[in-house]
C-alpha cells in the first residue's frame, strides 16, 4: 500500500472518523532525462550554494521567503508547525451541498479516505448518509503548507476527497460564455441531438488511452531491441462543407466515431466562400 499523505480525523457535529489520506489518482508517464549528449550521461540538478561552493544536506535546508531580491524572511520547520490551524489535524465539515450543485471545475487533487482500526463504523455511517442524501461534505484540511478546502463525496463504498480550487483560481476567460448572434434552424438542433445520441454510450475508462504515451513506449522498447521505429501516419484534412450536409453524411455513417469530425463553417461563411 501507498504510504499516506495525511492522517488525523474527519468530524461531523459529534462524530469523529480517525482516517488516513490516500492519492487516489496519479499521472503515468514515460519520463524522459536530459543526457549530456558529448557522454550521455544524465544530467543532474544537485542542491548547491553558490556561496559555501559546495553541494548541502537535506538536513541543512530551511524555508525562506523573497520579500527583497536577495533578501529573505527565514521560517524553520518548529515555527511553521506553530502557526498551523487546526485543521492540521482535524478536518471538520462545515457544511453539506447537493452533489449537483458543485461544478466539477472546482476539483482539483483527489483522495481517498481510509478508516483507521476501530473507526469503521462512524466511516460507515458518514458514507451513509452521503449516500442517502446525495450530498458531499465541505470541510477543511491543512497539508503541504496550505490550508485546503475539500469536498468529501460518497463513491464505490468509500470516501473520496477532492481539494477546491478557489475562485480566483478559476480562469476568466474573455468572451467565455457569450451569447453569440446566431440562429439555428430546428432542423440543425433536430440533426445535431440525434448524432449526438448515436455517438452515446456508457463511460469505460479503460477505453481513454494516451496514445502518445504508448507510441514513446513503442520507439523506446523498438530502440532497445535495434528495430526499426515506424512512423505514425500523416493525416489529412477533411473538406470544408456544409453543416447540415456534416450532420446528415455523420448519421448516415454506420458505427460513426466521434474523433473523426468534419470541419464545417456557417451559412454566413458559405455564401461569402461563394
Amino acid at each position: 500500500m501507498p504510504s499516506s499523505v495525511w492522517k488525523g480525523m474527519i468530524s461531523f457535529g459529534l462524530v469523529s472518523i480517525p482516517i488516513r489520506l490516500f492519492a487516489a489518482a496519479r499521472s503515468k508517464r514515460t519520463y524522459l532525462h536530459q543526457i549530456h549528449k558529448v557522454c550521455n550521461t544524465r544530467l543532474k540538478q544537485p542542491l548547491f550554494c553558490p556561496t559555501c561552493n559546495r553541494i548541502v544536506e537535506r538536513s541543512e535546508v530551511i524555508k525562506g521567503y523573497e520579500y527583497e531580491t536577495g533578501q529573505y524572511v527565514l521560517l524553520d520547520g518548529d515555527e511553521i508547525k506553530k502557526i498551523t490551524p487546526p485543521s492540521g489535524k482535524i478536518m471538520e465539515i462545515i457544511t453539506f451541498l447537493d452533489q449537483a450543485d458543485v461544478d466539477p471545475i472546482y476539483f482539483d487533487s483527489s483522495f481517498v479516505a481510509l478508516p483507521e482500526e476501530h473507526a469503521e463504523k462512524p466511516y460507515r455511517l458518514l458514507l451513509r448518509a452521503l449516500e442517502d442524501t446525495k450530498k458531499m461534505g465541505v470541510a477543511k484540511v491543512t497539508m503541504h503548507q496550505r490550508e485546503q478546502t475539500v469536498f468529501i463525496r460518497s463513491r464505490k463504498n468509500g470516501l473520496t476527497l477532492h481539494t477546491m480550487y478557489y475562485q480566483n483560481e478559476i480562469a476568466a476567460v474573455e468572451g467565455y460564455g457569450k451569447d453569440y448572434d446566431v440562429k439555428l434552424k430546428p432542423e440543425e438542433i433536430k440533426l445535431a441531438d440525434q448524432l449526438v445520441e448515436s455517438l452515446s454510450g456508457a463511460f469505460a475508462p479503460e477505453a481513454y488511452k494516451d496514445e502518445f504515451q504508448a507510441r514513446l513506449n513503442e520507439l523506446i522498447e523498438a530502440k532497445l531491441k535495434g528495430k526499426a521505429v515506424a512512423i505514425s501516419p500523416k493525416t489529412t484534412k477533411a473538406p470544408v462543407i456544409d453543416m447540415m450536409e456534416a450532420l446528415k453524411k455523420s448519421l448516415a455513417t454506420p458505427g460513426a466515431k466521434p474523433h473523426k469530425a468534419i470541419p464545417v463553417h456557417g451559412e454566413r461563411h458559405r455564401r461569402k466562400a461563394g
